[in-house]
C-alpha cells in the first residue's frame, strides 16, 4: 500500500536509509515500469506515489496501479518544464535564461508592441541600465552641460536600451494560452493595448478579439501583423473601441479565456482621452474598471478560466492602493473566482541604481514582481477539460 502522504517515502528514507519506503519484496512487478524482482521496489513506489498525487487519491496499492490499463496509467517522467513548457510553480521567473531566450524568438517574429504609443508618456526613460547612465554623463562632459534624457535619446537614439512605454512578456502570454485555454478557442481581451495578445493567440492556434481606445495603436497592431500573419492563422480582430462596450464590439461571441492587463490606475498614461482609465481619478477608474471585467466575464463561457496580470500602485502619499485586491472583488462580484495566484518576476533594469536612494528616503522596496491571477466561472474540473492537453 504506498504511504497516505505522497512525500512520507522521504521521511522513511531519511529514518532507515531505505529508499524504498513501505514496499514489500514480494510486490508485482509494474506494467508501467521494468523492475526485476525485489531489486527496485523504489521505482515502482515512486511511480505509485505520482499517480497518487496526478489523481488526487488518498491511498492506491501498488497492485492496483500495476494493473492499470495502458497507455492512460503510464505516468511521464518528464520535468515538469518539458511537458509544459514550464514548471506550474506560483512562481515564474523571467530572469531565467530559458525564459530571455523564448522571449528574443517571439520578439524575432517583428513583435513591436510599444509601435501605436508615444514612449514620453509613459515609464521614464530614465530607467536604463548602469551602462546607458555612464554614456550620458560622458555626453554631457562632451558638450559641457547637463541635458535632459529627452535631449539625450534624441541626440544618441541607438544607446537608449529600455524603451520608454511598458512591454507585456510574449512568454507569459504563450505560458497563459497553452495552460488555461483550448487550441481553436477564442480569447478575449477588452485592454488590447499594444500587439503582443493577438499575435501570441494567433501563433498558438487560438482566436483573438481585443479593444482598445486609441485608434492609432488598432491601427498599428494590424499592420504588424501583415508582416508576421501567415496562411492558417486565425488573424486576430483589434477593434477600437472602450472596453465597457466590448459586447456590442463583439457581438454574440462567447470566449474561452478571458486575458488582459490593464492600466494600473494612474502609473501609465496612456492618452488624453477622458474615457481613458488612466487618466481617472482611482474612485472613478475603480467604478470603469469593475464595469469592463462585469462585460468581460459576462461574455466568458461557463467552466472556463480568465488570466490578468495586474501590480499594485502606490497613491500620491506612497501608500498602496490596493489594485490587486479591488481586482478580486471584481471578478468576484462579476462571478468569476480567484483560483491561482503567481508571482512574476522580471528582470530589476536599473532597480539596483534607484532602489537605494529610494530606500534611504522612504524605506520603499524597489519592486521587480507583478501578480498572474487566474479566475474560474463554473467548474474548475470541466474547464480544465475543456481546455485539453497542454500544447
Amino acid at each position: 500500500m504506498c504511504s497516505p502522504g505522497p512525500f512520507a517515502f522521504l521521511a522513511h528514507e531519511e529514518k532507515t536509509g531505505d529508499p524504498s519506503g513501505a514496499l514489500t519484496p514480494d510486490e508485482p512487478r509494474s506494467r508501467s515500469y521494468t523492475l526485476q524482482d525485489r531489486q527496485r521496489p523504489a521505482t515502482l513506489y515512486r511511480a505509485c506515489i505520482a499517480y497518487q498525487v496526478l489523481h488526487m487519491q488518498e491511498t492506491i496499492t501498488t497492485q492496483q496501479f500495476s494493473f492499470l490499463p495502458p497507455p492512460e496509467a503510464e505516468i511521464s517522467m518528464q520535468p515538469l518544464a518539458e511537458r509544459y513548457m514550464a514548471a506550474p510553480f506560483s512562481v515564474l521567473d523571467a530572469r531565467q535564461g530559458w525564459w530571455r531566450e523564448r522571449k528574443a524568438e517571439w520578439l524575432r517574429l517583428g513583435i513591436k508592441s510599444e509601435a501605436g504609443r508615444d514612449g514620453q508618456l509613459l515609464f521614464s526613460t530614465a530607467a536604463q541600465p548602469p551602462e546607458v547612465y555612464s554614456a550620458k554623463n560622458a555626453y554631457e562632459k562632451r558638450i559641457g552641460h547637463k541635458v535632459t534624457w529627452p535631449e539625450f535619446t534624441q541626440a544618441n537614439p541607438g544607446v537608449v536600451q529600455q524603451p520608454g512605454t511598458s512591454i507585456f512578456d510574449p512568454v507569459l502570454c504563450e505560458l497563459a494560452y497553452r495552460w488555461f485555454s483550448p487550441r481553436d478557442g477564442l480569447v478575449l481581451d477588452p485592454f488590447a493595448g499594444g500587439s503582443v495578445r493577438g499575435i501570441v493567440a494567433a501563433c498558438t492556434g487560438r482566436r483573438y478579439a481585443g479593444t482598445d481606445l486609441r485608434a492609432e495603436q488598432i491601427e498599428a497592431n494590424r499592420a504588424q501583423w501583415v508582416g508576421i500573419g501567415r496562411p492558417g492563422m486565425p488573424a486576430p480582430r483589434w477593434v477600437t473601441g472602450d472596453g465597457r462596450d466590448i459586447a456590442k464590439h463583439f457581438p454574440g461571441e462567447q470566449a474561452d479565456l478571458v486575458f488582459s492587463c490593464p492600466p494600473y490606475a494612474d502609473l501609465e498614461r496612456y492618452s488624453n482621452d477622458s474615457a481613458d482609465l488612466s487618466t481617472m481619478r482611482y474612485p472613478d477608474f475603480l467604478r470603469a474598471y469593475r464595469a469592463i471585467i462585469k462585460e468581460a466575464v459576462a461574455m466568458l463561457r461557463n467552466d472556463r478560466f480568465a488570466a490578468w496580470v495586474v501590480g499594485d500602485v502606490r497613491d500620491n502619499k506612497g501608500l498602496y492602493r490596493g489594485l490587486v485586491g479591488d481586482t478580486i472583488a471584481a471578478f468576484r462580484d462579476a462571478g468569476a473566482y480567484l483560483y491561482n495566484e503567481a508571482i512574476l518576476i522580471t528582470a530589476g533594469g536599473s532597480l539596483a541604481i534607484r532602489a537605494g536612494r529610494q530606500f534611504e528616503m522612504s524605506r520603499k522596496l524597489g519592486k521587480t514582481h507583478q501578480q498572474a491571477l487566474v479566475f474560474i466561472k463554473g467548474d474548475p474540473k470541466r474547464a480544465t477539460a475543456a481546455c485539453g492537453p497542454v500544447r
